[in-house]
């Protein structure tokens, strides 16, 4: 019995092993695509309907963790689906790696978000800036087990982020301060996803 554990515990040590070395083919173009056509879209709607509320955090707030949460669903659901088809039997272990690897920079925007909110609303304008460079940390730390040009993607949400924090120090927050930036930013990484798959099929 122990010589059948360590044998599958050393099948599942290299299964991982591969999943390391294994470029992720999970993420879907179309639905990356997709957040970044509501990130748009949702900026619009709410310079229209909202304009008048340039200091209204919360209601900002409640729109874009609303809006992240439903981008999260979407392409969470088409990384699953085409994880199983492309990586068939890794898989599991594809996904837990790439999850692995981002979950930290979205586990933080969203504890800097709580945080900020409880202990220093003050500074609740600086949040968009944040969350994009967080962000691209996230795409930073991927880039290993990703196509070679997300690296520039990174390179867009930090220059994103910290052009909001330098802009935004009047105290208001422009939804096209999440809207520019994460909608041209997620076409981005749908466009570089659809290039490489093009060119690997």
């Amino acid at each position: 019995m122990s010589n059948l554990r360590d044998a599958l515990s050393d099948i599942s040590a290299i299964r991982g092993q591969i999943a390391r070395g294994t470029e992720f083919r999970g993420y879907g173009p179309a639905s990356v695509a997709a957040s970044g056509i509501l990130a748009l879209l949702v900026a619009a709607a709410q310079e229209h309907w909202f304009k008048d509320r340039a200091h209204d955090f919360q209601t900002f707030l409640t729109i874009w963790v609303a809006t992240a949460a439903i981008a999260l669903l979407l392409t969470g659901a088409e990384t699953v689906a085409r994880a199983r088809r492309v990586h068939s039997g890794l898989a599991g272990e594809m996904i837990y790696n790439a999850a692995e690897h981002f979950l930290p920079a979205l586990m933080a925007g969203m504890l800097l978000t709580v945080v900020v909110m409880r202990f220093a609303p003050n500074v609740l304008w600086m949040l968009p800036g944040l969350w994009q460079v967080i962000f691209s940390l996230g795409i930073f730390a991927s880039c290993r087990f990703l196509p070679g040009q997300m690296f520039f993607v990174g390179l867009w949400y930090l220059a994103t982020g910290l052009a909001c924090l330098a802009l935004g120090a009047g105290g208001s927050i422009s939804p096209w301060a999440m809207g520019i930036p994460f909608g041209f930013g997620q076409l981005l990484v749908a466009g570089v996803l659809q290039m490489r798959y093009r060119a690997s099929p």
